[in-house]
């Protein structure tokens, strides 16, 4: 089925908006629903319930998800092994945002923490194979800082 293309607000025209792909993407709605405090937009079904695409939002930030359809690549970690790519979001507060997540099911892979670039954030595991970075910022850091900080720490 691919991608449905939706208007977009002028906030999101020119933003990178993650789509991906699950199996059981009526389960992993429910999931994000309920770990992330994802607020579902919609969502396109097949007559069989097959989603072919739903758009949702956890702390404001858009992504776009569908059930597999090999015919077209679209497949899963599940399908490929896992994935290399993680998603970035921010979120209020991140501490209690993770055990949140944890308690209902994801897996954490990285326990919250301080970062030298600003920002405090953990990485989860969702039951469904994608890893999600969910950070904080505590503090605004300049590129020249980051560049110091991240130096002395490989020193």
């Amino acid at each position: 089925m691919g991608s449905v293309r939706t208007p977009s607000s002028s906030a999101t025209a020119r933003a990178v908006v993650p789509h991906i792909v699950v199996r059981d993407a009526r389960a992993a709605i429910d999931f994000y629903v309920r770990a992330f405090g994802a607020v579902e937009a919609f969502r396109l079904t097949e007559p069989s319930g097959k989603v072919g695409h739903a758009e949702l939002t956890i702390d404001g930030a858009r992504f776009m998800l569908a059930d597999e359809y090999p015919d077209f690549g679209a497949l899963s970690p599940a399908a490929t092994g896992g994935t290399p790519v993680a998603l970035q979001c921010y979120v209020a507060d991140v501490d209690a945002f993770v055990e949140r997540a944890v308690n209902a099911g994801a897996t954490l892979l990285r326990p919250v923490r301080d970062e030298f670039y600003g920002d405090r954030t953990g990485t989860l595991q969702d039951p469904f194979g994608h890893k999600w970075h969910f950070a904080t910022k505590k503090e605004e850091v300049p590129p020249a800082e980051m560049q110091r900080r991240w130096s002395a720490i490989l020193t």
